[in-house]
């Protein structure tokens, strides 16, 4: 369900950034997630319980690269001067599959054979072709747009790799455990995207279009993480992993 609803709301989310500017529209989005979470923890003695009983190493662990994912990825579409960087971007961004199947080698101390490297390399040239369908990139113009604006591309690394370990930490710490954290993650992000926003952009127009838009978003983006979460807590890791391409 998590992959389904990130792979359909991506053209929603470009129209709202393209409306309020990718920290806003984020900001946004994820104030409503986070109150929908907050509603759940006030609807709920035993979640807020299942809060103070959560070790801290699963806490930070697991909490640190959640929000860092989700500053890093956002200040990264934040700081691209142009669509063609956004596009790259994404591009990093999306090896946090590749990635969650190579840490969970070293954090779940998981087994491999020879057939992880080719099915790797064929993974990562279908995410190229399909994520740059009818737009002109090459490595060329990578490496180039790599130098002229480092610092988004190196954040757009960050996020991927912040995301890989979370879903690696989530597994190793949570699993089989009713403990997760979503409803907790997402409230503190929201208020740090807020701060950022209020920061780094100037105010803009809201309309009818941009609310709805929000809206729907914020309730699916919390739906995804929570099924995300849960997916590694208790499913199939490496099936889910994979499916994540």
């Amino acid at each position: 369900m998590a992959i389904a609803l990130w792979s359909t709301t991506v053209a929603l989310a470009r129209s709202t950034s393209e409306q309020l500017g990718p920290l806003t529209a984020a900001a946004a989005v994820y104030s409503v997630s986070g109150s929908i979470a907050l509603l759940r923890l006030a609807r709920s003695n035993q979640r807020r319980q299942q809060i103070h009983q959560v070790p801290l190493k699963y806490l930070l662990g697991c909490g640190i690269p959640f929000l860092s994912y989700m500053i890093a990825l956002f200040l990264a579409v934040g700081l691209a001067m142009n669509h063609q960087q956004v596009l790259e971007i994404g591009l990093l961004n999306y090896l946090w599959p590749t990635l969650t199947i190579l840490l969970s080698l070293l954090i779940q101390k998981r087994q491999a054979n020879l057939l992880l490297i080719p099915g790797t390399i064929l993974a990562l040239v279908g995410i190229f072709l399909v994520l740059t369908q009818g737009s002109h990139v090459s490595w060329g113009s990578i490496l180039e747009n790599i130098s002229a604006n480092p610092a988004a591309y190196l954040l757009g690394l960050v996020a991927a790799v912040s995301w890989a370990v979370y879903s690696n930490l989530t597994r190793r710490w949570a699993r089989d455990t009713g403990r997760g954290m979503v409803d907790l993650f997402l409230p503190i992000t929201a208020v740090i995207l807020i701060v950022i926003a209020l920061l780094t952009e100037s105010g803009h127009a809201w309309s009818v279009r941009s609310l709805l838009e929000v809206g729907f978003l914020g309730t699916a983006t919390y739906i995804a993480y929570w099924s995300w979460e849960a997916s590694m807590r208790m499913g199939n890791f490496t099936l889910v992993s994979a499916a994540s391409y």
